[in-house]
């Protein structure tokens, strides 16, 4: 925010939070971030956000709402709605998620009965907490089995560690789940939904695709779009897709007050009407030209920066990518490199990342032999394949030599100045 925008002066009010605003600014656009999971909004985003919308209390549905005076609302909702179902070729759209996570459950809530049987990935081998972990309630509700990937492969005719569809068949035919879920939160690899409808329909089940990753890759025409082939898709709004935080639902008609009935009364109370209107301008963004080559930038940045990585004698889960997430093996780099020690060692030196789980992992989620990295956020500030190779040297400098300061000043000196040369936000100067 610049220091002269109407926010800057409402702040001035609450210092303490004017200062953590600017220094959250500061952090984001002065080191390079690499979640997968995180993106820059428009501007525009960020003032639906921060709109007045938040006032209004609107249980319910546009025309069947429980407060009056939500005129104005509905339409709000109503042109989100209708710009997801335009944006994904759905047939009925749910926005009021407020998460990625909400979606899921209330997907589960409307397609399940309780103690029904869930086929999804495995954790480990790139699952998501809703697709069964003990330490979501997903599991405590329905009984889950799971999936996983192919063995690692040393031949470069034989994929290794992509999704084994022959293990899913087998746990389909045994399991006879009710529902089968495609989608992941760790895994490089495109996820075609083809594979998984026909296994489903072999054994009667449903098929629920979680896009929260590649959402924005579908709607920019880089990775399939899965909406005609399964009955459901949940996704997220914040990550490839570049809106704000939350979630959404697209399904067939024929789901369509299941769906609707289980986020609400189901799980959620009012809706945030102006997180609403602000995954409307991002769903309106997303059908743009210049989204689309955004999408493919992010592929091909991903790419390079796979191979860049290569380079530096770091060992890539499937050996590379297909979207905007790399996930690498840290082992054959430095046996004794944690995830957690190299996230805390990048994060030190302005390099912000997520420690992983890789296949079959020996150390705890806690602790990680692996990194998650992603290419959405630095994409959309402009960089290219170039500054890609570039991060990827940087990384391995930071982990080669984590215990010389000299060379992590010169480092951080590094990003510093690669960070100034592609802001996020140019037109903003200031930080409140």
């Amino acid at each position: 925010m610049s220091a002269g925008s109407p926010f800057g002066a409402w702040l001035e009010s609450d210092p303490e939070v004017a200062r953590l605003i600017g220094e959250e600014y500061e952090r984001q656009v002065t080191t390079i971030q690499l979640i997968a999971s995180e993106n820059f909004t428009s501007p525009a985003v960020l003032a639906a956000t921060g709109s007045v919308l938040t006032n209004k209390y609107s249980e319910g549905y546009p025309g069947a709402r429980y407060y009056g005076g939500n005129r104005v609302i509905d339409e709000v909702e109503d042109l989100a709605r209708d710009r997801a179902k335009s944006l994904f070729g759905a047939e009925h759209a749910n926005v009021q998620p407020h998460s990625g996570a909400n979606a899921n459950l209330a997907a589960y809530q409307a397609l399940l009965e309780p103690g029904d049987t869930v086929l999804a990935m495995r954790l480990d081998h790139g699952g998501h907490l809703t697709h069964g972990s003990p330490a979501s309630i997903t599991s405590k509700i329905w009984r889950f089995v799971d999936y996983g990937v192919t063995p690692a492969s040393d031949d470069p005719d034989v994929p290794g560690e992509v999704i084994d569809f022959d293990q899913v068949r087998d746990r389909a035919k045994s399991e006879q789940p009710k529902l089968i879920v495609a989608g992941s939160t760790a895994y490089s690899r495109t996820i075609d939904a083809e594979p998984f409808r026909q296994i489903a329909d072999e054994v009667g089940a449903l098929l629920m695709f979680d896009a929260a990753h590649p959402a924005g890759l579908i709607a920019g025409g880089a990775h399939p779009n899965p909406v005609e082939i399964a009955d459901v898709v949940t996704f997220t709004t914040h990550k490839t897709l570049r809106g704000p935080r939350g979630g959404a639902i697209v399904c067939k008609a024929e789901y369509a007050k299941k769906i609707d009935s289980a986020i609400f009364p189901g799980l959620q109370g009012g809706p945030l009407e102006h997180v609403i209107a602000a995954k409307a301008i991002a769903f309106e963004e997303a059908a743009r030209p210049e989204f689309r080559a955004y999408a493919a930038s992010v592929v091909a940045n991903a790419k390079a920066f796979a191979t860049a990585l290569q380079v530096e004698g770091f060992r890539l889960v499937s050996g590379g990518t297909d979207n905007h997430l790399v996930l690498v093996d840290l082992r054959p780099f430095d046996a004794k490199l944690t995830g957690k020690v190299a996230q805390e060692v990048l994060d030190r030196n302005g390099i912000t990342c997520n420690r992983n789980t890789i296949p079959d992992d020996p150390r705890s989620p806690f602790v990680t032999s692996g990194l998650r990295l992603g290419t959405a956020a630095e994409t959309t500030a402009g960089m290219r394949e170039g500054e890609m190779a570039t991060i990827a040297q940087l990384i391995g400098r930071t982990l080669r030599h984590r215990d010389d300061a000299k060379a992590l000043s010169a480092v951080s000196e590094e990003v510093a100045e690669l960070c100034a040369a592609f802001p996020p936000y140019p037109g903003l100067v200031g930080s409140t």
